[in-house]
């Protein structure tokens, strides 16, 4: 007798579950606000000290169906981003320029290959912590995942590289100026001070990641059928050992169009270090590189333009699950419960014991992740309480947005409510419950390590050094 496997619902269905659950709340959590200000940057943030309960605004079954619409125009630029990238590597898979690298590297690398995962993640890492890349990782997917499954790995390596490597490094960042900057300058610190446990930081969290992904990777290796995704990577597989069969040349063409994407690359990390880009102009860069790509190649317009709505029309679901992902926010925040659950948890932190106490803002930092999933979003509104709570219970302002830092990182990579984690499996073509199963004992991993990291900080009084 055959029992069935329970089958996981989609991620539109889970979502879905949680916006249901999200109205429910708003019956049952009484409404409460704080008084909002401008700091002297322009951002609204949170006045200390100023909550009240307000009347309730439970959100019913229409609100439901209306968050969605609410969502995506919310996240329209990053809908934009993911349709654009998406069209763009389509362009670029058509002139088979990465076909044919990932060829010419796998064969250069043969047995070697495990030094792309911990160089890799290393190099993603370092983006994350200086000038915290995010959405930026999404179209480096699409070239880690075919490199991986050459070199004898599955996509969930491929997509841990760039995606994982970036997260690591954006939770333990030094100087990141979305999170930390932005934590420090409400909690009137130095910006980036803290700089050298800052280091320790990242180095502990970035080398735990990758060596649970290089021990993942080796398993792999040996029992291929090991992978939750080893049926899908077969036809992925089958079609790069079809284009090798082809053997298709590094041709000059191949040639310029890399040097072009390194161009592009140094280009966008430079605009976002230096120009403070964002979405738009990084989109802009991208679409320059996929028409300049296409001309190149030979590529007639007709050719262009077609692979460019194709692969669009390949992404619409993932762009969909990112503002329906959003609109989990929308309902907590019209159902005015953000700011009860947010005071209610202070109020809880302000008896413990200062160990406890830095722990437990790293664990509500955590939480609070799943409905608000922006770094900077989560910043103005916890950290003007979260620091003077900090002075109550004596331990540094330092520690506090140590917590915050690390809370908002670790758990990034796995809520369903990130629109950069969903914009990244959509790319991948991998369901949230999949990479969800994998990714958790490495989340919970991490956080173990998160709640050992904040005892130091209390102990030596984590200053500005």
């Amino acid at each position: 007798m055959h029992i069935n496997k329970i089958k996981m619902p989609s991620a539109f269905a889970l979502i879905f579950i949680i916006m249901v659950l999200t109205a429910m709340l708003t019956w049952i959590i009484p409404g409460g606000a704080y008084q909002r200000e401008l700091n002297k940057d322009g951002r609204e943030i949170v006045i200390d000290n100023t909550f009240q309960l307000v009347n309730r605004n439970p959100q019913g079954i229409f609100a439901v169906f209306q968050a969605p619409i609410k969502g995506i125009t919310e996240t329209a630029h990053i809908i934009a981003f993911i349709l654009l990238i998406g069209g763009v590597f389509s362009i670029i898979d058509k002139t088979k320029v990465i076909t044919a690298m990932i060829l010419r590297v796998a064969d250069r690398l043969k047995k070697k290959g495990f030094i792309v995962i911990p160089m890799g993640m290393l190099l993603f890492s370092i983006f994350g912590a200086v000038f915290g890349m995010s959405e930026e990782v999404i179209p480096f997917v699409l070239i880690f995942i075919p490199l991986a499954i050459s070199l004898g790995y599955d996509s969930i390596v491929g997509i841990s590289i760039p995606f994982l490597g970036a997260g690591l490094g954006f939770a333990g960042a030094m100087m990141n100026p979305f999170t930390i900057g932005i934590a420090q300058g409400i909690s009137e610190l130095p910006v980036f001070s803290g700089f050298f446990y800052r280091c320790i930081v990242w180095t502990c969290v970035t080398g735990t990641g990758i060596l649970l992904v290089m021990r993942y990777a080796a398993k792999i290796r040996k029992k291929p059928h090991t992978s939750p995704v080893y049926k899908a990577d077969l036809k992925r597989k089958q079609l790069l050992q079809k284009e090798s069969n082809e053997k298709i040349d590094f041709s000059l063409r191949h040639k310029i169009i890399m040097i072009l994407f390194i161009i592009t690359i140094i280009m966008m990390i430079f605009g976002v270090m230096a120009c403070h880009w964002f979405i738009t102009e990084i989109a802009a860069l991208f679409l320059a590189l996929g028409i300049i790509s296409g001309i190149i190649a030979g590529l007639s317009i007709q050719e262009i333009s077609d692979s460019f709505i194709k692969g669009a029309k390949d992404l619409v679901g993932a762009a969909l699950v990112v503002g329906f992902a959003r609109a989990i926010l929308v309902l907590a925040t019209d159902g005015q419960i953000i700011d009860t659950i947010m005071y209610s948890l202070s109020s809880t932190i302000s008896r413990l014991h200062p160990i406890v106490g830095a722990q437990a803002m790293f664990i509500i930092q955590s939480v609070l992740n799943f409905f608000i999933p922006s770094g900077s979003g989560k910043a103005a509104l916890t950290m003007p309480i979260m620091a003077p709570l900090a002075d109550l219970i004596g331990i540094t302002r330092q520690t506090a947005v140590l917590a915050y830092q690390l809370g908002d990182g670790l758990t990034n990579m796995i809520v369903p409510t990130s629109g950069v984690t969903m914009g990244v499996l959509g790319m991948a073509k991998l369901e949230w419950t999949v990479w969800a199963k994998w990714l958790y004992p490495i989340v919970l991993i991490l956080s173990i390590l998160g709640l050992l990291i904040m005892i130091p900080p209390v102990l030596f009084h984590y200053g500005p050094f």
